[in-house]
Formats: C-alpha cells, structure tokens, sequence
C-alpha cells in the first residue's frame, strides 16, 4: 500500500487538509467532534506507517519533486528525512491525544473550530516535510493563520490584545523570513541549478561571502526565534497561551514551537554557517539568559498557565543554545528532546485543563489537597511533573543530558550558568505540586472529582510514552542520525 513513492508525504498533508475542509460542512456538533477524532487518528496511523523505512534507499524514493511555479523556480517539493519523519510523527500523535483530552468540551461554532485546526496540522505537516524554500513558507503561513481566529474567537477575556500581540510578532517574523528568501533566491543562478531555484539544494549551494550571511541570518533567525520563542522576542507567548482555548495552547506549546526549532536546523545552519560561527556565542548568550529569566518569573507565577508557558520558554532556551554549539552530542539531544517537550508540555496542560473545567479557577492560591479527591490524576501529574524537571528514566533526561554535554564543550560557563535553570525548574514544578495537590482539601477543592476513564487513559498513554523514551531512546537517535551528520559537515 505504500509503496507508492510519494503516498504517505502526500497523505500526511492533503489528508487533514481535506478533514479540514470537510468539517466546515458538518452541522451537528457531535458528527464534527468524531469526524475530527477520526481524521487525526488517521493521519496517526499515516505517520506510523512512515516510521517503517529504515534505511536511506527505501527513503530515497519518498522525494518528491513536481513544478508548481515553472518560471519562478518554485516546486511542490517534500521529502520525508529522519527528521521530518521525528516531528510529522509527533503532530500527528499530539493531535487525537489533544482532541480526545477535551473531547468533551464544548465550543460555540464547532465546525470552525476543528477545521481551523485540522488546517492548523496540514500546515504544520508541510512546513516539516517542505524541501522547497517558497513552499515552506506556504506551509508556515497555513500552519500559523488559523491559529490567529482560533486564538482571537474562542480564547478568553483579554483574547484580542493576546492575538493582537501574536500577529504583531509573527508576521514580523515572517516578513523578514520572506525577504531573506528572496534575496537568496536571487542569488541562486550562480549556483550549479543555473537558474533561480527556491529548492533546499540551490539554497544549500549558494556561496554568499560572510557580509552577506551576516544580515540575512537575522532575518531567518528573528523569525524562528519569534516562534520558538527566544528571550527577547518572547512577550507574546504567555499572554497567547493563557488567552487561547486550552485545545489550542497544546498545539502551540506541543507542536507549533517547533517549526522555529526546525527552521533553524533545517534552513538557518547550512545556508549562513559563516554567520552561525560569529554570533553563536549571541545567540548562546540570549538563550541561557532566557532560561534563568524565565524560571525566575515561572516561581513567582499563581495562574498554571502562565507557569508552564514560562516553563517552556526555559526548555526552548535550553534546545536553542544547543544547536548553536554544533556539537554533534547537542544536536542529538536537542532531535529528542523536541518530541519530549512536545509529549510532556501537553500532559501538563491537559492536566490544567482537568482541574480548571471541574474547579473554574486555575489560581495555584485558590488550591490545594487534589490528591485526596483524584489520587489517579496525581499520580499521572507527578509522573509528567518529574519529566518535565528531567528525572533519569524519563524522557526528558536523555535530551536535556546530551544538551548539556554539547553546552558544556562549547563553554563550560555557558553550561555553568544554564545548569541553574536545572534547580529553579524543580523549585517551580515541586512548589506547584506541593500547593496543588498536597496538603488540605479547601472548600473549592474538596468538590474535585477523580477523572474519568478516557482521561485516564489518555494521560495513561503520555506517561507510558515518557518512560518509553526514557529508557530506550535509541530508535530517536537511529531515525535522526543521518540529519544530524548532514548538519554537522557544514561545520567542518
């Protein structure tokens, strides 16, 4: 069945592309919720299939290249690398854990809303498998516009400055990215293609002098550093995830995150390595100081929103400052710890959004003695709770520690001073267990009632995951170690 040479790539963007448009006409609510819980599982099933080509012959044959712009050099261009498999895998599994997590809840115009985000996961998709620079940004563009409604109709009070701030932020970001694709395009006629070329491999062969490199990195990196987001060009992200539906904040935290971490390896380390060498210790530096910034502002934090939002900031920082070390250990670490982040970020906020739609509040002063009311839900919390801190045998640790390794020989004061965001995490994450969960039922609290099984079993299936990864993390570096490799010879 997929032996095609260009089925499952194809599939895993025009399959939710169409789910999505299909949505918008359904009537009833409870036919557009199971159409959509459909689609998802199975563009799962898509993606799992995908996971199955092993060796780079069978890969080979899952490149696909067809003209789509003849006269301006632009192709409908996809290929389906370690990589691309790693997070078309990871959004294609987020998404029925995320639909089935707040299955029940309830959206006004749902039909709109799940087709925003069934488009959401064929943008995301694209942009993952895009070898062709004017395509990427296509998918960049479809992956971040329905987030703008979705953001701005069904998040909460303050939903309009939140998106507001958002726009402003990404589609400075994309502007920029887009003239930084134009001018190297304009440059790639002199590459062996002999004409303008948007492809990755007239991208890859452009020979721009250091000058050159120098600005247009700023270009490619404000733009994925908008998105990952990076200190200083974070301010949008905990007012968006605290205003956006709780659906809608996993995509971003879980999923979307990563299209700027992708970029980066993809895009910004082969075309600009000249320019990658001089302002690594910037960006480096940025990095780590938005690390301790961040745990800093995350222990003061009373909403569970705006704590796990800052909290991913921290784990962002930490990926960005890696992969500008160009060690090969970094990088490893950082192709793990992007389906980590995405796997343990979105436990946490199914299990925000769990208490929020029982208790109406997600004020950690308001509450307390969880444990004694929904021992299942704790546990399962703890268990995400101790991955996100990096506890050993848990997914997070292998990353973080190979992270580390690659930060510690770029510079053992860098990996000094980021070490730190290792303690202030805990103090966050332990102090909001703590409050939450232990002590005496309140009077809010003590109307909390154990989680039904469907939830159990979604979080069930997070928490396996974690200790999957925890302990056998080897099939991660198998599927990315030839992405690694390519990445690494620009540098030598």
């Amino acid at each position: 069945m997929f032996g095609n040479d260009i089925t499952i790539p194809h599939l895993l963007i025009f399959f939710p592309l169409i789910a999505g448009l299909v949505t918008f006409l359904i009537r009833k609510d409870a036919s557009v919720k199971a159409w959509s819980l459909f689609s998802v599982i199975i563009t799962l099933f898509i993606s799992v299939a995908g996971l199955y080509y092993r060796n780079n012959q069978a890969l080979s044959g899952l490149t696909f290249n067809y003209e789509w712009l003849k006269y301006m050099g632009a192709s409908f261009s996809v290929s389906f690398d370690g990589m691309g498999r790693l997070l078309t895998f990871l959004t294609a599994f987020s998404f029925p854990v995320i639909f089935i997590a707040t299955y029940r809840n309830s959206y006004k115009n749902s039909k709109a809303f799940y087709g925003l985000l069934l488009l959401s996961q064929a943008g995301l998709m694209g942009v993952f498998l895009s070898t062709d620079a004017l395509l990427f940004y296509f998918f960049w563009e479809l992956a971040l516009i329905p987030v703008y409604f979705l953001c701005s109709r069904w998040g909460g009070e303050k939903r309009i400055h939140a998106t507001f701030k958002f726009f402003i932020y990404t589609f400075t970001g994309s502007l920029l990215m887009l003239i930084g694709i134009i001018y190297v395009y304009l440059q790639t006629a002199a590459t062996p293609f002999s004409d303008h070329s948007f492809s990755i491999q007239a991208f890859h062969a452009v020979l721009l002098i250091p000058s050159q490199q120098n600005w247009l990195f700023w270009l490619f990196f404000i733009a994925f550093a908008v998105k990952m987001p990076i200190f200083p060009f974070h301010t949008w992200q905990p007012d968006t995830y605290e205003q956006s539906p709780t659906a809608v904040t996993m995509v971003l935290s879980g999923v979307m995150v990563k299209m700027g971490v992708f970029g980066v390896i993809r895009w910004l380390l082969p075309i600009f390595p000249a320019a990658v060498a001089k302002y690594d210790n910037v960006v480096i530096g940025l990095s780590v100081i938005g690390m301790i910034y961040a745990s800093l502002i995350a222990i003061r934090q009373d909403d569970l929103k705006r704590l796990v939002a800052y909290s991913s900031i921290a784990h962002i920082g930490l990926m960005c400052a890696a992969i500008f070390t160009t060690q090969q250990l970094a990088l490893d670490g950082v192709m793990i710890q992007m389906f980590s982040h995405g796997i343990n970020i979105i436990g946490l906020w199914i299990v925000i959004d769990l208490i929020e739609k029982q208790l109406g509040t997600r004020k950690i002063s308001q509450l307390g003695g969880v444990a004694h009311k929904a021992p299942v839900l704790t546990i399962l919390l703890v268990v995400i709770a101790f991955a996100n801190i990096a506890l050993p045998l848990t997914n997070a640790f292998v990353g973080e520690f190979m992270m580390f390794g690659g930060l510690f020989k770029f510079s053992i004061w860098y990996a000094a001073v980021a070490g730190l965001s290792i303690i202030l995490a805990a103090v966050y994450i332990l102090n909001m267990v703590q409050k939450v969960f232990y002590g005496e039922a309140n009077a809010l609290t003590s109307a909390m009632k154990e989680i039904s099984l469907n939830e159990k079993i979604i979080l069930s299936v997070i928490v396996v995951t974690i200790f999957m990864a925890g302990v056998y993390p080897q099939p991660f570096f198998d599927l990315t170690k030839d992405t690694v490799a390519t990445i690494i010879t620009r540098f030598k």
